[in-house]
């Protein structure tokens, strides 16, 4: 990781630029698959199964003999464990349930806001270099919680046409609805307009690579929503002179080995500290199965050293981040000031790890610096607000008279007679 020594806040733009390729590179691709599903189905499906997985395949629905067959290829201790998360999450996102909201604005106007689920939801789950089946429960229990009629998977094969035991059990213990065969641009076109096989969603959830993150951008031409744009991993470590630097160099590389496009960056007030997170780094990553991604990933990385506090916060809100670390004295400090993060993990003992899997938190994160101004996955993503209003005589009567004016001053005359008439009906009685 290379360093950067008290960087001027002008360079901060192009120092905290991403790793990833624009819109205007992928569109055209992703545009190409996008109107081949739309307008063959299920063949195109195949055809680009074959191209990107390198597997055909007859059935791209996963039959539930597959399914049932999962679970026995699992030892017990990681059921166990999946159950363990399975109810933190759980517990997480059942205490985000709101009851329904009503007022009278006034005497005889009645206003209350009810929530309903979004029906109909697709979920997209990486499969490629590894099965994040980890997403599936961060995607399907909000989604059963929140009372979605029809949970829809699409998750690439691998080599033999065959989706992860993992994977497919833990479909199974969150009440997903169908598994699909389907993984990249085409899963989401898919999710999209429909097939033969894969039904129509009204929105679609889930992290991807940088053209799962475009196709997603993409449905929304369509009328269909999305989560949010969630791409490439990221994570952004504050440390001072108190943190651990094996510690901090484990968090950084364990978002390192997600991709070759994802980043990472310690933010310090320590030039000792960050010399010995690099030298961590160097001995840690040699013992990783995927050190070769881990190793391209770092070349999208950075060691930032700043002045103090204040200056750290406000470089930390101009990225902000995805994953947030705090492993400092004044932690509180990064509490209250924090404006922009996915989410935030605090003190040594709290690796990015733990909301990755286990303690509750949604992993489904803003990166790319959306943190400005969306949200992470919550319960809330999987449902609408749909507000009632009921206005009786005397209500009418009140605020009917405002009504006219208002309509009136806009030029809008039918508006104005939709109350004038019923005004006058009612003194006439």
């Amino acid at each position: 990781m290379k360093l950067y020594k008290y960087p001027n806040p002008s360079t901060w733009t192009e120092l905290l630029s991403r790793p990833t390729q624009t819109f205007d590179e992928i569109e055209n691709t992703v545009q190409e698959v996008f109107s081949e599903v739309k307008n063959k189905g299920d063949k195109a499906l195949r055809k680009y199964t074959d191209l990107f997985d390198g597997v055909s395949l007859k059935e791209l629905k996963v039959a539930q003999s597959e399914i049932d067959a999962a679970e026995k290829l699992l030892s017990d201790e990681l059921k166990e464990a999946i159950k363990l998360a399975k109810s933190n999450i759980q517990r997480f996102h059942e205490a985000q349930q709101t009851d329904r909201i009503a007022i009278d604005t006034m005497d005889g106007v009645s206003c209350w806001q009810e929530k309903r689920a979004i029906q109909k939801v697709g979920l997209y789950i990486p499969g490629g270099t590894a099965p994040l089946f980890s997403t599936i429960l961060m995607l399907a229990l909000p989604a059963k919680i929140a009372g979605c009629e029809e949970i829809s998977i699409c998750t690439p094969p691998d080599a033999q046409g065959n989706v992860a035991p993992v994977i497919l059990y833990t479909a199974k213990l969150c009440g997903v609805s169908n598994i699909f065969k389907v993984g990249g641009i085409q899963a989401v076109a898919a999710m999209t307009f429909g097939t033969e096989t894969v039904p129509s969603t009204y929105k679609i959830f889930g992290p991807g690579n940088q053209f799962v993150t475009v196709a997603k951008q993409m449905a929304t031409k369509y009328g269909v929503a999305i989560d949010m744009p969630a791409g490439p991993s990221e994570l952004l470590v504050y440390a001072d002179e108190t943190a651990n630097a094996s510690f901090v160099a484990s968090d950084l590389l364990s978002q390192a080995e997600h991709g070759p496009d994802s980043q990472v960056i310690l933010v310090t007030t320590s030039e000792t500290l960050a010399t010995a997170v690099s030298e961590e780094i160097k001995t840690q990553i040699e013992a990783l199965p995927r050190a070769d991604i881990a190793k391209r990933s770092m070349a999208n990385s950075r060691q930032i050293l700043v002045s103090d506090t204040n200056e750290a916060i406000a470089l930390i809100n101009e990225y902000g981040p995805e994953h947030f670390i705090v492993v400092a004295s004044d932690e509180d400090e990064f509490t209250n000031r924090i404006q922009n993060a996915g989410s935030v993990f605090l003190g040594a003992y709290t690796p990015e790890s733990a909301g990755d899997y286990a303690s509750g938190t949604n992993h489904t994160l803003p990166t790319n610096g959306y943190a400005k101004q969306y949200s992470g996955l919550n319960l809330d993503s999987f449902m609408k607000s749909i507000t009632f209003q009921k206005v009786s005589k005397e209500g009418l009567k009140n605020i009917g008279p405002a009504v006219e004016l208002m309509a009136a001053a806009e030029g809008l005359e039918a508006h104005k007679n939709a109350v004038t008439l019923r005004l006058n009906e009612i003194d006439s009685i």
